[in-house]
């Protein structure tokens, strides 16, 4: 575990470049855009997400993975227990109903610090501990990606292995690097998680996860 301030030292990020072109998943909230940046920053201490900005590092941010399932995954299995009777994992219908499954597109080379591997932690003083803690962590882990971005300034966004869809990955895009319009939406897949359509797609998703959402009841 590191679970320290970053060394006073010079690292040495290992980066990846994500094509033009690149199609790309994203879990978002139904109200707002699928190409959107949340400009939004988290709480100091409270609240967020892994690597959202803060308010002594401010920056649009935009969570995606490179495959639909992941997405699913990293937004509606967070901290979920099988149940003890059927084995699997059961997300109300209430949560999934405020989200879309939407498919982008990348519109320009993206240069990402890579994180997925022991060699790329270790190239930046850290272990799995940065992807793999727990929410209480989150102010910290917010602050190890203010220092990555300090360090690694040509860097437009962190690459890793999604801790809730191993070995698959997720990244997060610094929307003040990005440049204007980063990502498109074209050719866009869109699944509503409101509608019987979308939560069967989801689920045909998540059925290898032992996952499913629970649709709601019919109209009697």
């Amino acid at each position: 575990m590191t679970r320290q301030i970053p060394p006073a030292v010079a690292m040495m990020p290992r980066v990846t470049k994500l094509p033009a072109g690149t199609r790309l998943w994203r879990c978002h909230r139904t109200n707002y855009p699928a190409v959107g940046f949340k400009a939004v920053e988290a709480h100091t201490l409270f609240d967020g997400s892994r690597f959202d900005s803060t308010a002594e590092d401010r920056y649009p941010y935009l969570y995606a993975t490179r495959e639909p399932t992941t997405a699913l995954a990293e937004v509606l299995l967070r901290s979920m227990d099988f149940d003890p009777v059927i084995g699997s994992r059961l997300v109300s219908w209430a949560q999934a109903s405020q989200y879309t499954l939407a498919q982008v597109v990348t519109n320009a080379d993206l240069t990402l610090i890579s994180l997925r591997t022991e060699e790329d932690l270790a190239a930046v003083c850290q272990t799995t501990w940065l992807l793999d803690s727990e929410p209480d962590d989150y102010p910290r882990t917010r602050y190890w990606a203010q220092e990555l971005r300090r360090q690694a300034k040509g860097a437009q966004g962190l690459l890793w292995m999604s801790r809730r869809h191993r070995p698959r990955e997720a990244l997060v895009l610094f929307g003040d690097r990005c440049g204007a319009e980063p990502v498109g939406s074209a050719p866009l897949v869109s699944h509503d998680l409101a509608t019987l359509d979308g939560v069967y797609e989801a689920n045909r998703l998540l059925a290898p996860l032992r996952a499913a959402i629970v649709p709601p009841k019919p109209d009697v």
